[in-house]
Parts: C-alpha cells; sequence; structure tokens
C-alpha cells in the first residue's frame, strides 16, 4: 500500500459519503489563503467527529485546538438546538480565520473561539458557571501537552463523556521508546496516564489516508 493509493481511496470516500459543501470548502481556502499549516482534519474525519457527536447525543463540546476552524465546524453542526461548542486556539492569527469561518458557517451562536493557552483557559472552565460539563472533548493541539489536557478533559467530564484525542500514532513513532521527540514522548505519556486511570475505557485505531499514518484514541469516561 502506499500515500497514493490511501489517497485515491480518501478520495472515494469523501465524494460518496463526506463531500465538502461550499461553506467547509471556504473555511479551508480562507484557511489556506491566510497561511495556516495544512492539517485539518480530513472530510472523512470530520465526518466521523460529526457522527460521534451526535451518537453521544452532544449538547457541550469542547475542542483544544482550533487551527481554521475546520472541524469545529462539523462538531458544531451535530449539535441539536441550544447546544454549545467551546474552542481553544493559541495562535491569535488562526483563531481570526477561525472565527469568519464559523460565523460564515452560521455557527457563531453556537461555536465560541477563545484565543490563549490553553492549559491557563481550562482552569478557568472548570469554575466558570455554565461552561461545562462536556459531552464531548475533540483533543487536537500541542502533542506534548496531551496528558494535561486530557487530565482537564476528566475534570470538565461526567460518566458517559466521550473524550478523543486526535494523532496518536505520528507515523508508528509512538511504538518506538528511543524516540524522544516531544510530541511523541507527550504522546506515549497520555498513552499511559489513559492506561492507568480508572475512570476511562479507552481504545486507539490507526488510519491511514491523505492526512498519511496516523490514528486517534477514544476514552469514554466510565466513573
Amino acid at each position: 500500500m502506499t500515500q497514493e493509493q490511501w489517497e485515491a481511496v480518501d478520495r472515494y470516500v469523501n465524494e460518496l459519503l463526506a463531500p465538502d459543501d461550499e461553506i467547509l470548502t471556504a473555511a479551508l481556502a480562507a484557511s489556506d489563503a491566510a497561511g495556516l499549516p495544512g492539517i485539518a482534519v480530513a472530510p472523512n474525519q470530520g465526518k466521523l467527529l460529526q457522527l460521534l457527536a451526535q451518537v453521544q447525543g452532544a449538547r457541550t463540546v469542547l475542542e483544544i485546538g482550533t487551527l481554521g476552524g475546520y472541524s469545529t465546524i462539523w462538531l458544531a453542526r451535530a449539535l441539536p438546538e441550544g447546544g454549545r461548542l467551546i474552542t481553544l486556539e493559541h495562535n491569535p492569527d488562526h483563531a481570526e480565520v477561525a472565527r469568519a469561518n464559523i460565523a460564515r458557517a452560521g455557527l457563531d451562536k453556537i461555536a465560541e473561539v477563545r484565543t490563549g493557552t490553553a492549559l491557563e483557559i481550562l482552569p478557568k472552565l472548570v469554575t466558570e458557571p455554565g461552561a461545562g460539563p462536556f459531552d464531548l472533548v475533540f483533543i487536537d493541539a500541542d502533542k506534548q501537552n496531551n496528558p494535561h489536557y486530557v487530565e482537564w478533559a476528566l475534570k470538565l467530564t461526567v460518566p458517559g463523556s466521550l473524550i478523543i484525542v486526535d494523532n496518536v500514532v505520528r507515523g508508528g513513532a509512538v511504538a518506538d521508546p528511543e524516540n524522544t521527540d516531544p510530541a511523541i514522548a507527550g504522546t506515549r505519556k497520555m498513552y499511559e496516564l489513559v492506561a492507568r486511570e480508572p475512570r476511562l475505557s479507552a481504545t486507539a485505531v490507526q488510519t491511514v489516508g491523505t492526512k498519511g499514518y496516523d490514528g486517534f484514541l477514544l476514552a469514554r469516561v466510565i466513573a
């Protein structure tokens, strides 16, 4: 199997099951025009997030790592009337692009972009009236802090909530204990934290496609 084959299958699946509409296409175009890195989730991954939120019956979503708001739009579209999404973005320029994309999608009354360091914002959410708890948390930010993000996600969820962590395979490097890259080390520490955490039931799935070889972790809060 090759990257070319993975991309061909993704194109086939996306055209049939997860086609970009004008809003999603415009969000990606605006992100590219603003010079944002091309690391947004693929369309089929965005559709998966939407389906997971719908299956979860989520009314409240927390996203850690907004980028240009592409995944935010997929998630926000899954919410029922009265639903709420808070997404955290460290880079103010990225946040500005995301706000414009979310507004264009007509979701600015549902999805709120908060700018700043996630590890400074998350403690405030714990005490903010009406901010949580969250039915679903999607973590897709700097990987070295993944263990901390999962710890805060546990404080902001309740039994039955779902925590999703993206990019947890890293081209297979996560299985190499000699790899000292901070993103890899952070991802491995996240796995170890989840494995020993009695409040979580979790698994991870490897993926291939337009985003290369990677994967995601699903953890359900059980206590």
